[in-house]
């Protein structure tokens, strides 16, 4: 299944690797490395997230999280649209 990311998700691994680097340089390549390696397992493993409740279509809107990381994407049947990414302590998007 192929892989999309939105423009704000892009901008959301921007924003997160940015932050790490500030904070501890050493960490944010393989931080950045490790997430896109999780979101690169939902093009085969689609239902590994939990499904959103407060969506109008649960099933089609899933979060993974991955250690303190959430990953907000949307499924489609040629398609995994990933949406958002955030870290736990920030607020939801």
């Amino acid at each position: 299944m192929k892989l999309v990311y939105t423009i704000e998700a892009v901008e959301d691994l921007k924003r997160l690797r940015q932050f790490i680097v500030e904070h501890n340089p050493a960490a944010a390549r393989r931080i950045a490395a490790e997430l896109v390696a999780k979101i690169k397992l939902l093009a085969d493993f689609p239902a590994i997230g939990v499904p959103v409740a407060i969506a109008p279509v649960p099933e089609s809107l899933r979060d993974m999280v991955f250690g303190h990381y959430v990953v907000r994407y949307s499924v489609h049947s040629n398609a995994i649209i990933i949406l958002r990414l955030w870290h736990s302590l920030e607020n939801e998007r």
